[in-house]
């Protein structure tokens, strides 16, 4: 009996080695292609020939069309607020429909949860022309602001998680905040959010990483505006025919510095998230 255990958990060891592997290998090429010093995309071989560190130099001091600080900076503004709002939007919708029961709430329960099914590119070119037709496209800057109104615009509606977190928050702790004079807002902020700190934890991550790597609606709604691109339009950038030769790995140097913040911030708060998660589908 204990030989055959000892078989199973074997197998399974192996089972993971190898499928960890599989995992890692994309980003250990993708690591070692960043510091590799021969230039061109197209090799023969994996391991580099040589190394260096010029293709992060050259990255940050950029060109008349490659402009990475601008770039990120871009990044940063939109992710930033696209994640407060989103994250408001969240919390706000999920308290209401953990709390509170009103005649449309089952109703917009089952609506939420169905069109959470359909990608959200399916409305691209519907908000494309919304959006043109209310002028947030004329400049750089209105376009930058489009794009918070996208990524925070239906956020309202991913609150499945949050609600589920908020259901296991016992309802007496909200009875007695009413009891004592408070209203449903003064509890939400004052009660409730102080006890959330998982669940707005997971919130503000995956609010942030929308914005920080999507390509589609940035690309949709930026158009040729190269000055104002989001990180994932500009690494893209790179990699067409008139730049791929000399920016190629350049990219590599780009994919491996936009993962060290999502990286970092995951490390910081991976307690709170898994917090957040398993109260979430405890609820």
């Amino acid at each position: 009996m204990k030989s055959k255990k000892f078989i199973v958990n074997s197998a399974c060891h192996v089972l993971l080695a190898v499928l960890s592997f599989i995992w890692v290998l994309p980003i250990f090429y993708v690591i070692l292609t960043s510091f590799r010093k021969e230039g061109g995309s197209y090799k023969s071989y994996i391991w580099p020939r040589g190394f260096t560190l010029d293709n992060y130099k050259n990255l940050f001091e950029g060109g008349s069309q490659i402009n990475f600080n601008r770039w990120f900076l871009n990044t940063l503004i939109v992710a930033i607020f696209s994640t407060l709002i989103s994250a408001f939007f969240v919390l706000c919708v999920s308290y209401v429909m953990s709390r509170l029961r009103f005649k449309m709430r089952k109703p917009f329960l089952n609506i939420a949860l169905i069109l959470g099914m359909f990608p959200g590119f399916m409305s691209m070119i519907a908000i494309y022309y919304i959006l043109k037709g209310m002028g947030f496209l004329e400049t750089g800057v209105l376009k930058q602001v489009a794009l918070v109104m996208v990524y925070s615009g239906g956020a309202g509606l991913g609150f499945y998680m949050a609600k589920g977190f908020f259901d296991t928050i016992p309802m007496s702790i909200d009875e007695a905040a009413y009891i004592d004079g408070a209203t449903k807002w003064d509890t939400f902020i004052h009660v409730t959010i102080p006890m959330s700190k998982p669940i707005i934890t997971y919130t503000l991550i995956t609010t942030f990483m929308a914005p920080w790597v999507d390509y589609i609606f940035a690309k949709i709604i930026m158009g040729n505006d190269i000055k104002y691109y989001t990180i994932a339009i500009g690494l893209w950038t790179m990699l067409e025919k008139e730049y791929v030769e000399y920016y190629y790995t350049q990219f590599y140097a780009g994919c491996v510095i936009i993962s060290i913040p999502i990286a970092i911030l995951f490390m910081i708060t991976q307690k709170c998230y898994v917090e957040g998660v398993a109260g979430a589908v405890k609820g």
